[in-house]
């Protein structure tokens, strides 16, 4: 499975989560209505021009959405709610090439009842560029997610 682990905590949306498993998503930090992750592109990932798939980048950062609209750990009352995508946008600035660690840092602006609105900014940078305090690379594209909280089936 994807690393699904933050200090101990396992996230249940990611324990069946075949897809994050398969891109190497990596949770680096979680909590309420914020989720930062990343990973490494591969060849599999890029699309014709050596760049990465937008579909990948577009993957990465529905998984940030997704794991910052659900908690790990829902209140009383709410574990049999889950929290969906009710519509994206994605705006792809520069691309990203194989072999560079991309970050997706997810927040939630506004929620108000069963509605939330997110952003998703998505980093690139090369293998080991990356240091402690800085930005987490250049940025890449910026999604907007639209959240909409219904009953688990």
């Amino acid at each position: 499975m994807a690393e699904t682990t933050v200090s101990g905590v396992v996230h249940p949306i990611l324990e069946n989560d075949y897809a994050s498993e398969w891109m190497g998503l990596e949770v680096l930090a979680l909590s309420d209505g914020h989720a930062t992750i990343r990973m490494t592109l591969r060849q599999e990932m890029l699309n014709g021009f050596g760049m990465a798939h937008g579909g990948m980048i577009f993957a990465f950062a529905d998984s940030a959405f997704a794991l910052a609209c659900n908690p790990a750990s829902p209140a009383p009352g709410e574990e049999n709610n889950i929290t969906v995508a009710a519509g994206v946008d994605i705006n792809f600035l520069k691309p990203a090439y194989r072999g560079q660690v991309i970050t997706a840092v997810a927040d939630r602006r506004s929620s108000a009842g069963r509605s939330g609105l997110y952003d998703i900014q998505i980093f690139a940078a090369d293998a080991g560029a990356q240091t402690g305090s800085e930005m987490p690379g250049e940025l890449i594209a910026e999604f907007r997610g639209r959240s909409r909280t219904i009953p688990k089936k």
